[in-house]
């Protein structure tokens, strides 16, 4: 297929040539394999500034999405790509291919880095997904940090660099410019810019950042960094968000309350208590769904009140294509119960789904958030269970409202009222805010800077 670039690709092309170094914030939908991909093709083929270049992303995009942009384009036909997955044997043998790009998934970076009995010999290193690498006590994080010193150029692609707050920019900045920007360490990016806020003792939970952070960082990091926004660029479908509220029986609430306040709960025979904080959260969670699981990690059942949720949309759907997103393996095991639904998780599902096969289709956000295109088969995502989640959200939604969506797309949100689902629909607006502020102030403007 002929390419015929949107400006605003051609830009960030330009953008990545021009910095050895750069973190590209685009939108989901914007085209960031094929925008890096004609600068690979360019730095590797045209002006042989650069001999084999490592392209890191998650599993499936890996596997499926990068080759399939590869295959796609007719000016990078020529560049010639390996996909390092599958057993030891079959990554090696990939490895050994004579290819200007290597295509393996983050959760591999270890074992190629320190396992595979290979030289590391990439002078350029792709990261799609930058955030996945916001840990910096990971040890993907860690060993690609081991081989950063060799690689000439390094890009990083997300659409949510802090999904979870400011804290995240410091590891996916010191993968990228080694601690030149935000410094080598954590704990001085820590102290330089924020202070405690939950804490038991001299135990941290949290920070918040101090006055005037927000802007020093992103200072910090502007030369480096551009950000771009899909309704800047493109005409997207027009986007309904909506809540459908759903309310327990008093018995059923009561269980709930118990389980909220004391940690614990008899329910049907069996014990389910939480150790702590984190681990109520994901109790309620879980009620607030319709099930729970108990000591021995069977699932007992709360209510329907969301599956009676779900079939009154999927019936209001009026034969659309419906995708579900779930959390847990309980959501899953329910829905597939009651309704005729596929699950989302081979190459041939998602062919089916985007042929129009599939007219009840599930996804978990934590395998298929990143990077899938989904538009085609459909226009309604319907949340059962709810994330804390802001990339994985903002990523799931985008599987459907992206370029390329034909219909108005409807976000349906399951809400449990007078549970933790409200406060998960409070926090991911809050962490919205924060990332829509950081993309915002290094928004590129193709006009002024060029």
């Amino acid at each position: 297929m002929k390419y015929e670039p949107h400006e605003y690709q051609v830009y960030t092309t330009e953008y990545i040539l021009r910095h050895p170094i750069a973190a590209i914030l685009l939108d989901m939908g914007l085209g960031k394999s094929v925008i890096t991909l004609s600068a690979i093709f360019e730095l590797t083929l045209d002006s042989f500034m650069i001999r084999k270049v490592l392209v890191i992303a998650p599993l499936r995009v890996a596997r499926d999405t990068w080759p399939a942009e590869l295959e796609k384009w007719d000016h990078i036909s020529e560049l010639k790509y390996t996909v390092v997955v599958g057993n030891e044997r079959e990554r090696k043998a990939a490895l050994l291919q004579k290819a200007q790009v290597h295509l393996i998934n983050r959760e591999n970076v270890e074992w190629l880095v320190n396992k595979s009995g290979l030289p590391f010999d990439y002078d350029m290193i792709v990261v799609d997904e930058l955030s996945s690498f916001k840990s910096h006590q990971a040890k993907r994080f860690k060993s690609l940090l081991k081989v950063r010193p060799g690689v000439k150029r390094i890009v990083g692609l997300t659409g949510t660099p802090s999904s979870n707050g400011l804290m995240d920019l410091w590891a996916e900045f010191r993968l990228l410019d080694m601690g030149q920007r935000l410094g080598r360490f954590i704990g001085n990016y820590r102290s330089t810019f924020f202070v405690p806020d939950k804490r038991n003792a001299q135990v941290v939970f949290s920070y918040t950042p101090k006055p005037g952070a927000e802007e020093a960082i992103y200072g910090l990091i502007s030369d480096i960094t551009i950000s771009m926004k899909g309704s800047d660029h493109l005409k997207l479908p027009e986007l309904v968000i909506n809540e459908v509220p759903v309310r327990m029986s008093p018995i059923e609430k009561q269980h709930y309350l118990t389980m909220k306040d004391e940690m614990v709960l008899s329910l049907k025979g069996s014990e389910i208590d939480s150790a702590n904080a984190a681990a109520l959260s994901v109790k309620l969670l879980q009620m607030a769904n319709g099930a729970v699981y108990d000591e021995n990690h069977k699932a007992i059942h709360l209510h329907d009140r969301k599956l009676d949720a779900l079939e009154d949309l999927i019936e209001a759907a009026n034969g659309k294509p419906v995708l579900i997103a779930y959390w847990f393996k309980h959501d899953l095991e329910r829905i597939l119960k009651r309704f005729p639904a596929e699950r989302l998780d081979t190459a041939e599902s998602i062919r089916r789904w985007n042929a129009g096969e599939i007219s009840v289709a599930i996804i978990h956000p934590a395998s298929a958030g990143h990077g899938l295109n989904l538009q085609s088969g459909g226009s309604t995502l319907i949340w059962f269970g709810l994330t804390w989640s802001l990339e994985l959200y903002q990523q799931t939604n985008a599987r459907l409202w992206r370029q390329g969506q034909r219909d108005t797309v409807v976000i349906h949100h399951i809400v449990a009222k007078g549970t933790i689902d409200e406060q998960v629909m409070t926090a991911l607006h809050k962490k919205e805010k924060i990332q829509s502020d950081l993309i915002n102030a290094v928004k590129a403007n193709l006009t002024e800077r060029r």
